[in-house]
């Protein structure tokens, strides 16, 4: 499995601080981004979280997905590589 989550249907209001204070009580965090766009800043409601090891990112996955954040479902699952 890949260390990578991605997590979708974050609130507007969520920021990279926000994201990886959300899930590093799953294990240590190499780094947590919320995609913005590149004209507003705003955020497009999703994000990526990766973890040093698979454990925590499967217990993160297994937990988290589904979860109700400020009245917003998020989904959490196993990151994919962009396809070129």
């Amino acid at each position: 499995m890949n260390k990578k989550l991605f997590v979708g249907g974050l609130p507007w209001a969520v920021n990279d601080d926000k994201l990886k204070e959300l899930f590093e009580k799953f294990g240590e965090i190499v780094s947590a981004v919320v995609i913005t766009d590149k004209t507003s800043g705003r955020s497009k409601g999703f994000g990526f979280v990766e973890f040093e090891t698979e454990e925590a990112a499967k217990a993160a996955m297994a937990e988290m997905n589904g979860k109700e954040l400020e009245g917003r479902k998020i989904t959490v699952n196993e990151a994919r590589p962009l396809d070129k």
